[in-house]
């Protein structure tokens, strides 16, 4: 008996090892373009700035870049920090605040007719001229780059959410409507899982929006110092004519708002892919 579960056993594990092996095999086959391609424009950068001797104030090579983010390496991962906690609060409050109105929205027409287009004209107002405004009321600080923040990401969760929740199946409603569900049943069971690939197509989009609003808000609204972000750093370095410390700040950004996407992206897969088509292997 213990020599058949032992060969069990072995025979699982036998399994498990070739289909992890091809899980690793699959990642890496997916990533290497995107790598190839990445190392290929590096190198190329590096080569024709040195072949045409472009100066460092101009246009840096991928080296100086480097060189500048070690040199100020305690500067930059403290901004990067700051930055980090500025667009994480942002996008939540807008997640929170997003999805919670959209279903409010969806509950009547009448309220959606009469609240949805202030909240248009609120999304095509630029944040460079309330930016101002919110700092008279807010002060500067990481309370106004919040509210900034969460100001640029709230519009396209509401509107993925809405959209989502006003499009459940008619057939799937009306047979809640037959069985006498309550309105806040058909909401809970049928139409918030309905519009969730909207929800998160809108978590995708506001994701990397909030890294940006972080950064309009620590030029208009930051503060100084070891307190400061990315924008903050970006402002410091183009007054200061460090160029090739800008491109890291800037390159620190990108792949701060890159991070975000990957893992609301990675979040989205492990919602859908048992029952959306979109995420199903």
């Amino acid at each position: 008996m213990a020599n058949e579960l032992v060969g069990t056993l072995q025979q699982v594990a036998e399994v498990k090892k070739p289909l992890s092996e091809n899980k690793v095999m699959k990642a890496i086959k997916t990533a290497l373009p995107t790598l190839v391609v990445l190392v290929v424009f590096l190198a190329g950068w590096e080569i024709i700035v040195s072949l045409l001797g472009i100066k460092k104030f101009i246009l840096p090579k991928p080296s100086d870049i480097w060189e500048a983010a070690l040199a100020n390496q305690a500067n930059l991962l403290n901004a990067i920090w700051t930055t980090i906690k500025e667009s994480v609060i942002g996008f939540l409050f807008s997640v929170v605040l997003g999805v919670g109105s959209a279903i409010l929205l969806a509950l009547s027409k009448t309220i959606e007719r009469s609240i949805y287009p202030y909240a248009i004209i609120l999304q095509t107002i630029p944040i460079v001229a309330i930016a101002p405004i919110i700092v008279i009321w807010i002060g500067a600080g990481i309370n106004a780059i919040v509210t900034i923040t969460f100001i640029i990401s709230f519009f396209p969760i509401l509107s993925n959410t809405l959209i989502g929740l006003n499009s459940t199946d008619k057939n799937m409603s009306n047979l809640f409507y037959l069985y006498n569900a309550s309105r806040f049943q058909t909401i809970i069971k049928l139409r918030i899982p309905a519009a969730l690939p909207y929800i998160m197509a809108g978590l995708k989009i506001s994701c990397s929006l909030a890294v940006v609003g972080a950064i309009v808000g620590e030029y208009i609204a930051g503060v100084g110092g070891g307190d400061g972000g990315l924008g903050y750093s970006i402002t410091v370095a183009a007054a200061r004519m460090q160029i090739p410390y800008l491109f890291a700040c800037g390159l620190a950004a990108s792949v701060l708002g890159v991070s975000f996407f990957l893992i609301v992206n990675a979040f989205s897969k492990l919602m859908l892919r048992s029952w959306h088509e979109s995420e199903m292997k």
